[in-house]
C-alpha cells in the first residue's frame, strides 16, 4: 500500500469519518449477556443492539478468548466505529488478530444497517489501513468477502486491494481473499 494508495482512499472513503474505540472484553462479554447498558459502560460509549445481533456473538466469543490469551493485543482486536464528530456508533471495525510472523493481518467491518450506504464502510476500512501502516511488523493486510457481497467488494475498491486466492470459510462459505502490500519503509 504506497502512499498514493493511502491518498486514494482518503478521496474514496469520501467525506465521512470515524473513529475506532478499542471493544473490551468487558463490554463483549456484557453484548454476549445481552446487558447493553453495561457493555456501553465497560466500553465508554453508548453501544447499540445491532452488536447483540446473532451476527456479532460467535465474534465477541473469539476475540474475549484472543485477549484473555494476549491481553496487550486489544489494538489488534475487535473496535467500535463512531461516526465523527457526533460520536454515533455506527458499526464494528477491527482485525482478526496481531500479525501473523509474516507481517499479515486480516481486517473485519460492518455497518449498523440504519448507517449503511453513506460512506462509513469506506471511513472504516481507510481507518484500519492507516492503522496496519503505522505498524512497523505489518506488511499486508487481508479482507476475504463472500462474492456475492457486492457492497463489500464495493466498498474495498480503490483501496488497492487484489484478489490472491479463494478459500473455503466454515461460517461464511466462499470467500475471495484480497490482499494489499504495506509499505516497507514508512515516512518518518
Amino acid at each position: 500500500m504506497t502512499d498514493e494508495v493511502l491518498e486514494q482512499a482518503e478521496t474514496s472513503a469520501g467525506s465521512k469519518s470515524v473513529r475506532l474505540v478499542p471493544l473490551p472484553a468487558a463490554a463483549m462479554s456484557a453484548l454476549l449477556q445481552g446487558d447493553l447498558p453495561g457493555a456501553s459502560a465497560a466500553a465508554g460509549v453508548a453501544l447499540t443492539e445491532y452488536l447483540m445481533t446473532d451476527e456479532f456473538l460467535p465474534v465477541w466469543r473469539i476475540r474475549i478468548n484472543q485477549l484473555g490469551f494476549a491481553p496487550g493485543s486489544a489494538l489488534w482486536s475487535a473496535h467500535v466505529a463512531l461516526a465523527e464528530p457526533d460520536g454515533v456508533t455506527v458499526g464494528h471495525a477491527g482485525f482478526h488478530g496481531p500479525p501473523t510472523e509474516a507481517g499479515m493481518v486480516e481486517i473485519g467491518y460492518s455497518v449498523d444497517p440504519g448507517y449503511r450506504r453513506r460512506g462509513y464502510a469506506k471511513a472504516m476500512l481507510r481507518e484500519l489501513l492507516q492503522r496496519a501502516a503505522a505498524e512497523p511488523g505489518v506488511r499486508a493486510v487481508r479482507a476475504t468477502i463472500s462474492p456475492g457481497n457486492t457492497a463489500s467488494l464495493a466498498t474495498i475498491a480503490g483501496f488497492g486491494f487484489a484478489q490472491v486466492g479463494m478459500q473455503w470459510d466454515e461460517e461464511d462459505g466462499l470467500e475471495i481473499i484480497f490482499e494489499v502490500r504495506v509499505p516497507t519503509v514508512r515516512p518518518g
